[in-house]
């Protein structure tokens, strides 16, 4: 009943939001605002690689941007929209396809979601006046320190994971905390899939578990975050409709791969996610540094 409640929320939420982008397009062409160098075949090809791999926990944003600024796809000006009026319907077809497939204890479930939703709307005040070189390097850090955990619990060197589909008392806890804190994050451009795919694996939880948690949390910020560059026509349409065709498609096909996946290879599935976003923070965290500490580390 919850997953189908759930269901119904993630629905309208998409069916606004293709109304939204409708207008928007049709205002832009109107208004002969429509970028003419996007290419709907490319712009599309590139989302479709990025939402299946975000299917998989990966995150889509930072593969997006290394394409669109590798091949100028996309202008640099309206990039943060672009991204964010993008990850839309994928992640809605996503949270669909998983908070109906995989059976999570419902006080984690909306939890833990609530608190994303929190943590994007209250605690993104606090966070956006951090330095946001110093979150890449921590979250770098930590990452990497758990992806050496994971590894090491898979070849037997040391216990983590677990097969609990729910959380409580002070595991429970520490998942709410956790989840406002990667909401809040998400501000300063740190995704929440990887990070919340970690906890919830360190917690004890089935690796199956965090796909309905972090793709519900990620579908109910995606509404507000792309609603408020949509109403300021901070994105490029073009490129947001060819993403929002060709990224669901993707999604449907990658969530039929993970829940064929057997308990042991998601387990593996989620120590190469958080080593390659501890790889893609430092590499960010080393691409924004200034010229001149840049030059004086070489």
């Amino acid at each position: 009943m919850l997953a189908f409640a759930l269901q119904v929320v993630f629905v309208a939420g998409g069916l606004i939001y293709c109304w939204m982008l409708f207008h928007a397009f049709s205002k832009q062409r109107r208004d002969g605002q429509l970028v003419p160098s996007t290419s709907v075949a490319k712009v599309g090809a590139v989302g479709a690689l990025a939402n299946f791999l975000d299917t998989l926990g990966v995150g889509s944003f930072a593969i997006k941007t290394a394409f669109y600024k590798q091949f100028k796809l996309v202008d640099d000006r309206l990039l943060p929209g672009t991204l964010n009026g993008q990850c839309v319907l994928p992640t809605v077809a996503q949270a669909l396809l998983f908070i109906g497939a995989v059976d999570v204890d419902p006080v984690t479930l909306i939890g833990m979601m609530a608190a994303a939703a929190l943590g994007a709307c209250i605690g993104a005040k606090w966070v956006s006046g951090l330095d946001r070189q110093l979150v890449r390097l921590i979250m770098c850090i930590a990452l990497l320190i758990v992806a050496a955990l994971i590894f090491a619990g898979l070849l037997g060197w040391f216990p983590v994971g677990g097969d609990a589909m729910g959380l409580g008392g002070t595991k429970l806890a520490i998942a709410l905390a956790g989840n406002f804190i990667f909401g809040a994050l998400m501000s300063v451009g740190v995704g929440l899939y990887a990070p919340c795919m970690t906890l919830v694996y360190l917690l004890g939880m089935n690796p199956i578990a965090a796909f309905p948690i972090m793709m519900g949390s990620c579908a109910v910020l995606s509404f507000f975050s792309a609603g408020t560059f949509i109403r300021n026509g901070a994105f490029d349409a073009k490129a947001v409709l060819a993403v929002a065709i060709a990224g669901p498609v993707a999604v449907v096909l990658a969530a039929t791969l993970v829940k064929s996946m057997d308990v042991e290879m998601l387990k593996w599935l989620v120590a190469f996610v958080v080593l390659y976003t501890s790889a893609s923070m430092y590499r960010s965290w080393q691409q924004s540094r200034p010229p001149a500490a840049a030059h004086a580390s070489q």
